[in-house]
């Protein structure tokens, strides 16, 4: 008894893998791409055929581009499975705290007005919470 492809309990002979490839070529710029590849595909296999390292070449000669797949950095001989996520990572560019630092430098430093002191005994958050009960006049 023969069982047809794609039936219950049979091998669909033309099963694909279906991966994103997705990379962030400049600030504030990502480009994904879906591909659809045989199973055993790699992690360099869905890199050629997304293409995206030939539209940016900038990537293809950055020397600390990573592919990782969900987020872990992952060799291209790494194996895929259906519906992974393939993502390029650029180098930095600035260490994060030293943007951090330019970019406050840049807004000037911001004076803070200082905060009032609470009366002595007065419980935390008793201060205007609208909480005390309040006379009816009759």
């Amino acid at each position: 008894m023969a069982v047809e492809p794609g039936a219950a309990g049979g091998a669909d002979p033309v099963a694909r893998l279906h991966i994103e490839v997705v990379c962030s070529p400049g600030p504030r710029q990502v480009e994904q791409v879906q591909v659809a590849l045989p199973p055993g595909a790699t992690v360099a296999d869905a890199l050629q055929a997304s293409g995206l390292l030939a539209r940016h070449p900038a990537l293809a000669q950055d020397p600390g581009l990573v592919a990782a797949v969900w987020g872990r950095a992952a060799a291209p001989e790494a194996p895929l499975r259906d519906g992974d996520r393939v993502a390029l990572c650029r180098s930095l560019q600035v260490d994060p705290k030293e943007a951090r630092r330019l970019r406050y430098r840049a807004q000037g430093q911001r004076r803070h007005a200082p905060r009032p002191r609470r009366a002595a005994g007065c419980a935390a958050g008793a201060e205007g919470s609208g909480s005390a009960a309040t006379p009816v006049e009759g």
